[in-house]
């Protein structure tokens, strides 16, 4: 019998929309063994998620998903899997990033105030909260990002669903994109291994590498602090991913796969399947001993 995990989700604590603890009682359901949280830039739904998994019996492994400050042409994401033991400067880190967001996505906000879209930071937060099955307050700590924009242009009815919104509106070059702001990949990888963590490059191919170009890219990021590669995504091809993976084992870099879940968000993307509906197996988790049941 295949059992499934997953190593890259996201709860309302970041642009997902389920809660903390409502993603993990929906990964339990399915049989998922393991999970991973990875919001973007923040740390507040860990607490709640793993609460949840101690009382469904579901592994825990706390992470987050970092914004890199990089030249390649595509974005750079670092997950920071295992995060058992927050570091002083990991928590400084984490905060800062908190304050860069709220300050783009004000400007975000002013600019579509500008563009004659009324819009107010209260409502933007309402958008974030909301009820679980059960009547919870579905996210203990609301967190702002371009999806909630793109409900409140829903909500105006100016776009009929989220593609459209990002499409128009808040992709590069379009009129609500403000760039991100995030960390140097050494500060980065450097308060996740303090912290108890793996630095794993997140879905390769969003870097806009070439395949012939990555392996050197890839081995400087190694002999910087590089951990490992999600050579499975759902947003990349089988034979890219097989690619990755094949890279990573030359290079004596883990290997990691997820869904990159986001709920409603992302309707397309489901908990415990990667690439082209790809099983997530548990094999793969077990394989990289410093995610060991202990970590987290």
């Amino acid at each position: 019998m295949v059992v499934m995990i997953d190593l890259h989700t996201h709860s309302n604590a970041s642009d997902g929309s389920m809660s903390p603890a409502l993603l993990v009682r929906e990964a339990a359901r399915l049989g998922i063994s393991a999970i991973a949280l990875t919001d973007h830039d923040s740390i507040k739904g860990l607490s709640f998620a793993r609460n949840e998994a101690e009382a469904l019996g579901v592994r825990f492994i706390p992470g987050i998903e970092i914004e890199i400050n990089h030249p390649c042409p595509g974005q750079f994401h670092l997950l920071g899997l295992g995060i058992s033991r927050p570091s002083p400067a990991f928590l400084e880190a984490v905060g800062k990033l908190s304050r860069l967001r709220e300050e783009r996505n004000r400007e975000i906000l002013d600019r579509m105030n500008w563009i004659g879209v009324e819009a107010g930071w209260e409502e933007l937060l309402q958008l974030c909260r909301g009820t679980g099955a059960e009547g919870e307050d579905c996210n203990p700590a609301p967190s702002i990002g371009r999806p909630h924009f793109a409900a409140l242009l829903i909500k105006r009815g100016i776009v009929k669903n989220g593609e459209q919104a990002f499409a128009r509106y808040l992709a590069p070059g379009k009129p609500l994109y403000v760039p991100k702001a995030g960390l140097d990949f050494d500060q980065a990888q450097a308060v996740i291994r303090e912290s108890g963590g793996l630095a794993v490059l997140a879905h390769p191919m969003s870097l806009y590498v070439s395949l012939g170009r990555l392996p050197v890219l890839l081995g400087d990021l190694k002999d910087q602090g590089l951990a490992g590669i999600e050579a499975w995504h759902p947003a990349a091809k089988p034979r890219e991913c097989r690619r990755l993976e094949e890279m990573a084992r030359k290079l004596g870099l883990c290997v990691t796969a997820g869904s990159d879940f986001h709920g409603a968000a992302r309707p397309n993307r489901s908990l415990g399947h990667s690439c082209a509906g790809r099983v997530i197996e548990d094999s793969l988790l077990e394989a990289i001993p410093e995610l060991a049941p202990c970590k987290g």
